[in-house]
């Protein structure tokens, strides 16, 4: 192994998923001895689980007209240009490690101008989320702009096979692609007694469905309310942690069914506790996922020893399999999230194997931070070799 400089660039100030991406995975390069030099914004996180915050990026996007705004986020790449090259001359770095970022084009630009090997990590194709959900403006600009960051990297870290994919179609070369999946950290494996947590919010003698992370109306968390009022199992609780804007809905809904009294909603939590309220749950809800995400909270319920019900999308099934480490079911029955449910509600011994199984198979993947830190490390030394 050689010990590297790792310049690592993004644009991130997100207290959510991302935020932890960032930190495991140069918390894991730092373990495995290489040096790496941070070029980002300040960031606005306290390492909450499932809380929100209103930048200021979000409050200028509610009154700048769209082409205004997204000109402008380009020409955030100017002053990042700056800042990253100065770090570049005072580090002498290695490589260049990118989260991609739609119109930031920074590191692309110091790639050039120093020929510093390039390892772009993409997680989301950003023109067309943004095009489905923000009404995005300069769609042939975008569309311009994330093609052009996506080919200068001398290697991109797809987080899914699917997303690989959207970058093929892009015009980068298969072989210029890797997909790595989301992980875990030590922690998460590490053994954790959820005892506590339970006592602590009345669910001693529940059977625990669970849920984690940020609360939005399309993450289907209604459908395990709707579940519980369905059920004549009164031991059941669901217990939600995190926040989010689908919090109200999802509270009236329990109250509308009759159900609030079998609903907690713990709030937002500090990330070192979360391993302890997942090892709470009985059964582990992954409810709807984005096509081409690699969803955090999959692989902590994984690590944990939960059983997993979540959609059998692409994407999923990269992961797991249906029925030997996990419960999948076809998004498009309306009755299929019901019937997974509840075929672990009334099984314990279906829980425990597929539980035990999901553990399994995380560590058998290798979808760990640390083994996350070893290929990328190794996708640098290929780089540096090549240049040499």
């Amino acid at each position: 192994m050689v010990t590297m400089k790792i310049l690592y660039s993004h644009r991130t100030r997100s207290a959510d998923g991302q935020h932890v991406h960032i930190s495991e995975l140069t918390n894991a390069l730092s373990a495995r001895g290489h040096e790496i030099i941070m070029a980002g914004p300040a960031s606005s996180a306290h390492n909450k689980i499932g809380k929100h915050q209103q930048t200021a990026k979000q409050g200028l996007k509610d009154w700048i007209p769209a082409p205004l705004y997204e000109a402008a986020e380009f020409g955030y790449s100017l002053p990042a240009y700056g800042r990253i090259k100065k770090l570049a001359t005072a580090h002498t770095p290695d490589v260049l490690y990118e989260r991609y970022n739609l119109f930031f084009h920074a590191g692309m630009w110091l790639k050039k101008r120093l020929g510093l090997p390039m390892l772009l990590e993409v997680n989301a194709p950003l023109v067309e989320e943004r095009a489905a959900h923000s009404n995005l403006a300069l769609n042939g600009f975008a569309h311009r702009s994330e093609r052009s960051i996506w080919r200068a990297a001398d290697k991109v870290l797809a987080v899914t096979d699917v997303l690989a994919e959207h970058v093929i179609e892009a015009g980068v070369s298969p072989e210029k692609i890797d997909v790595i999946h989301n992980g875990v950290s030590d922690d998460f494996l590490a053994p954790h007694c959820g005892q506590g947590i339970r006592l602590k919010y009345g669910l001693d003698d529940k059977l625990v469905l669970g849920f984690t992370g940020f609360m939005r109306s399309w993450h289907g968390v209604d459908r395990a309310i709707r579940f519980l009022a369905q059920s004549d199992r009164k031991d059941l609780h669901l217990f939600l942690v995190g926040d989010g804007p689908a919090k109200d809905e999802l509270q009236e809904l329990a109250t509308e069914l009759g159900v609030m009294a079998q609903v907690t909603f713990a709030g937002t939590i500090g990330r070192d506790t979360l391993p302890d309220y997942i090892a709470a749950f009985d059964i582990a809800l992954q409810p709807a996922v984005v096509s081409y995400a690699s969803p955090l909270k999959l692989f902590e319920y994984m690590a944990l020893g939960k059983p997993v019900v979540a959609p059998s999308s692409a994407n999923i099934k990269e992961i797991l399999t249906q029925g030997e480490d996990g419960i999948l079911f076809d998004k498009s029955d309306e009755n299929a999230f019901d019937h997974a449910l509840k075929s672990l509600v009334e099984n314990q011994e279906l829980r425990k194997r597929l539980g035990a199984a999901a553990r399994d198979s995380l560590l058998r993947q290798g979808l760990t931070w640390h083994e996350n830190a070893r290929r990328v490390e190794g996708h640098a030394e290929t780089l540096l070799e090549l240049r040499a």
